[in-house]
């Protein structure tokens, strides 16, 4: 694969990643509000989000990377998504403590899923550099571009 070809590949990874964060975001929040939601401990193992494919393998990553932001943050995950929205959750973080917990909730998510198998090993630099460096408050808002991600 020429080295053209592997980097449209991760910008399009990257792009689907982000993607799939804000509509992983919104669905837990309208759940959250609309009731039917099992809290469960994101400090504890949970059952793996089934499915294959891309698509599958980022909502199992992003809701990971939720649940390693919240243990850090001792709430639930259903209420962490609640205070991004504004919609329900008191936001007790400041931005630093948030952007913090949400970068290692992600980036333990990140090699979780390098070590199943889920993230071919040569894309896991590139999604770990995206989860660093993304402009988090924009990501949640949904403002994110392109640009945001390369740079």
């Amino acid at each position: 694969m020429s080295r053209s070809r592997a980097s449209g590949a991760v910008t399009i990874l990257v792009a689907l990643l982000v993607a799939a964060v804000a509509v992983v975001v919104a669905e837990a929040g309208e759940s959250a509000v609309h009731g039917g939601v099992t809290i469960v401990n994101p400090c504890k193992t949970r059952a793996l989000f089934l499915g294959h494919g891309v698509d599958a393998t980022i909502q199992r990553v992003v809701l990971d990377g939720l649940d390693g932001a919240a243990c850090r943050l001792h709430t639930t995950r259903e209420e962490l998504v609640l205070s991004l929205r504004g919609g329900g959750g008191s936001r007790r973080w400041n931005q630093r403590t948030f952007d913090t917990a949400l970068r290692a909730g992600l980036l333990r998510a990140v090699d979780e899923a390098d070590r199943r198998g889920d993230i071919p090993g040569f894309l896991v630099p590139a999604v770990r550099r995206v989860v660093e460096t993304v402009p988090l408050d924009k990501l949640v808002r949904g403002g994110i571009t392109l640009k945001d991600l390369i740079g």
